[in-house]
């Protein structure tokens, strides 16, 4: 078996066709017909296209993750989750787009930001990836400024208490949001950072 940093293998399938059943600005139902290396077609093959994501693990000067409750009408439940969001505009870096989605959904602001790396949201169907940014030091800077859309309520969360809360089966975050989480605990192992402590087996 070869790694697939190193090479790879296995090769892409051929899109015969394409047609759209539906596209907004928030995303796009693709319908391919696609031919296999083996020679099988698949017809159709659906495919949702959507941006980039952001997601922000903020922590303030006194070991608090900032979070935000929200109504998610998919699950329908309300879930205390990370910020975050997508680009305003087309061509938006991702940095400048996780810092604006912070301040927006928390009022909350930072001078230190680390990327932490990115990966696709569900590379089966999703032509997304996210991308993950660790802000310490996080501080209140302004109001929330939300959109019609969007009825948020912020919360600070002694770091510590969240980490054993996921491990202990108290929270459940989006799938995408605990890849967030797996990141960051690299990151922690990485530098040995003090702040991220809570992190260490």
């Amino acid at each position: 078996m070869s790694d697939s940093k190193t090479a790879t293998t296995v090769a892409p399938w051929k899109v015969l066709s394409s047609k759209y059943a539906y596209r907004d600005r928030w995303l796009a139902l693709r319908s391919d017909t696609v031919e296999l290396p083996n020679g099988h077609v698949l017809d159709p093959y659906h495919v949702i296209e959507q941006p980039d994501w952001v997601a922000a693990l903020a922590l303030t000067h006194d070991g608090k993750i900032v979070l935000v409750e929200e109504y998610r009408h998919g699950c329908g439940q309300t879930v205390v989750e990370l910020p975050g969001g997508t680009a305003d505009k087309p061509g938006e870096p991702t940095l400048e787009t996780v810092k604006r989605e912070l301040l927006e959904e928390t009022g909350f602001a930072a001078d230190e930001w680390h990327a932490l790396g990115s990966f696709f949201t569900n590379a089966p169907r999703f032509t997304n990836r996210v991308h993950c940014f660790l802000a310490l030091d996080a501080r209140r800077q302004a109001a929330p400024k939300l959109d019609a859309g969007e009825v948020l309520v912020t919360h600070q969360v002694p770091f510590g208490d969240f980490v054993m809360d996921l491990r202990d089966g108290r929270r459940t975050l989006h799938g995408f949001q605990g890849g967030a989480m797996w990141l960051l605990a690299l990151h922690a192992a990485k530098t040995g950072d003090p702040r991220l402590a809570a992190l260490r087996l």
